[in-house]
């Protein structure tokens, strides 16, 4: 205490300032850095969860490499990726252009959108798994029974089963999109837009030229941040599919589901660990190289 007496006003901010950093400090140490590094080292042991760990080196790793559903799993998770991604940026944000527009009831309309997001995914996937349903009980294909068209093997096709349930997953998050979009197109000074119309500049010139680049921080964002919940995409598959997880043929399956269906059912840690550890490495390798993409230069 001595020591602390001793010290100046400055250096005792300090010290307070520490102190309060010490329990995020902790926090993250113990509840992220610890577990991520304990899941790279159990990636070269092997573990049923009851015996001792014992070393595998490079065997998990070897034994990924040769699967033969881990490469239909990891095509798959890059599907998600691929379609989801865009696609939800393109809906999102051409909703909260013209939503931006919109005077009557713009407050409800737009707790509207973002009340899926608020919902839970499990009760979002077991609603939409009952609308691909066959008939009588599907909605959907009740609809196209009334117009004379075949059903429609939503979840049970190889060729369906993925956008089935890659649709219900966009507009899951459509919500959140759309409020982020429009704070961003908020926060753009009318200035810009009250030029372009004295100098008679035409709506299309005005996206591509003002809107668009002004709005490259809040698309960086979305993009980054999307491209993590499509490669990490598991609530929908798994509640879509609980009667062939995966889907058929595993058309479906993502790396999240694989590695919780090692783990939990195979208890097979170490191979459920190497699997973590190559998706982490395309988290960060994807999030990475989209930053760069996607820098201002």
């Amino acid at each position: 205490m001595s020591y602390y007496r001793n010290l100046s006003v400055s250096q005792k901010q300090i010290v307070w300032a520490w102190a309060f950093l010490a329990l995020p400090v902790v926090f993250y140490v113990v509840i992220r850095f610890y577990p991520t590094g304990n899941a790279i080292v159990l990636a070269f042991q092997n573990w049923n969860l009851l015996g001792d760990r014992t070393w595998a080196g490079f065997g998990n790793f070897n034994k990924l490499i040769a699967d033969p559903v881990f490469w239909t799993v990891f095509k798959n998770t890059f599907v998600y990726l691929l379609l989801g991604t865009p696609l939800s940026l393109l809906i999102s944000f051409t909703i909260a252009f013209h939503l931006d527009r919109v005077r009557f009831m713009h407050g409800l309309i737009r707790a509207l959108y973002f009340l899926p997001f608020l919902t839970s995914a499990v009760a979002m996937a077991w609603v939409w798994r009952w609308f691909y349903q066959p008939v009588p009980i599907g909605l959907f294909n009740n609809f196209l029974s009334t117009l004379g068209i075949p059903q429609v093997a939503f979840l049970n096709s190889t060729t369906n089963a993925l956008p089935a349930i890659l649709a219900p997953a966009i507009w899951a998050g459509l919500g959140f999109q759309i409020i982020i979009f429009m704070a961003g197109l908020r926060s753009i000074p009318q200035t810009y837009y009250e030029a372009a119309r004295i100098d008679g500049v035409s709506g299309r010139t005005v996206l591509t030229e003002i809107t668009l680049p002004l709005l490259k921080p809040t698309i960086v964002f979305l993009v980054v941040f999307s491209s993590i919940g499509f490669l990490r995409i598991f609530d929908h598959v798994f509640n879509m599919t609980t009667n062939n997880p995966g889907g058929p043929l595993n058309s479906t399956k993502p790396m999240v589901l694989m590695i919780y269906d090692t783990a939990f059912n195979g208890y097979d840690m170490g191979y459920a660990a190497a699997q973590t550890v190559v998706l982490f490495t395309v988290l960060l390798i994807v999030s990475l190289l989209q930053l760069y993409f996607l820098r201002n230069r």
